[in-house]
């Protein structure tokens, strides 16, 4: 008799079978663990997909913001996941990621700081490492473009002014939005942060162009400078 490693789908009592759900219920009727179980499609000789992808939701306090940063050495840690299981992981994290930030930039305009949040967290918010971004507004306050500015630190120096001002005047925008991370979490604007504004708002009006608004996100928040009168 052969011995069998792994619980396939199949094998699994009738409450415990995610595709099954999702066909009668839908998508939003199954838990993020049964969701994860569909994609790795098998758990391992002791447990099923669902009770293996629990486990590892447990592990990352069932944020998937936190399970999004995890490496594919961290997930296949887990008995049951091998490397291209974690792969499918991430990948599949990474689409949903790209969903929320093509939705939110197919929005008529920018209306207020919490949408360019909402717009912004899904890039930058669970990054390990800052990045600078910058939205590039028409008249009417939509986004023409956005474009990563730097990555790595903020200071003035990694902000090349020139540069920013030229895709201005390429794409005819008339407005500008800045927008950076604090992997620390911490939502307070250092001196280097209030040093670019300045310098690019200064820099900006000489073109009629205005800075509207610099973003500080973090996984769950946001500064506004607008919001608390920095500019």
């Amino acid at each position: 008799m052969t011995n069998k490693t792994s619980f396939s789908i199949k094998e699994w009592s009738q409450d415990d079978r995610p595709r099954e759900k999702l066909l009668l219920k839908g998508q939003s009727a199954l838990s993020h663990a049964e969701l994860l179980a569909i994609l790795i499609g098998s758990g391992n000789k002791n447990e099923s997909a669902v009770a293996l992808c629990k486990r590892i939701f447990n592990s990352v306090n069932n944020n998937l913001g936190t399970l999004g940063k995890c490496s594919i050495q961290e997930l296949t840690s887990f008995k049951g996941i091998g490397e291209a299981k974690a792969i499918t992981i991430l990948a599949a994290l990474e689409l949903g990621r790209r969903h929320r930030s093509e939705a939110a930039l197919n929005q008529d305009k920018i209306t207020s700081s919490r949408s360019v949040f909402e717009l912004m967290q899904p890039l930058i918010g669970a990054l390990s490492h800052e990045e600078f971004w910058i939205l590039y507004l028409n008249n009417s306050n939509k986004i023409i473009t956005k474009n990563q500015e730097s990555k790595g630190g903020i200071t003035g120096t990694l902000v090349d002014v020139r540069l920013v001002l030229k895709k201005a005047l390429e794409t005819g925008a008339t407005g500008l939005i800045l927008a950076h991370n604090h992997p620390s979490g911490t939502l307070q604007a250092s001196e280097a942060d209030k040093q670019i504004t300045q310098k690019l708002k200064t820099a900006a009006q000489s073109l009629d162009i205005k800075v509207l608004d610099h973003l500080i996100v973090t996984e769950k928040a946001y500064f506004s400078f607008a919001d608390h009168g920095l500019l």
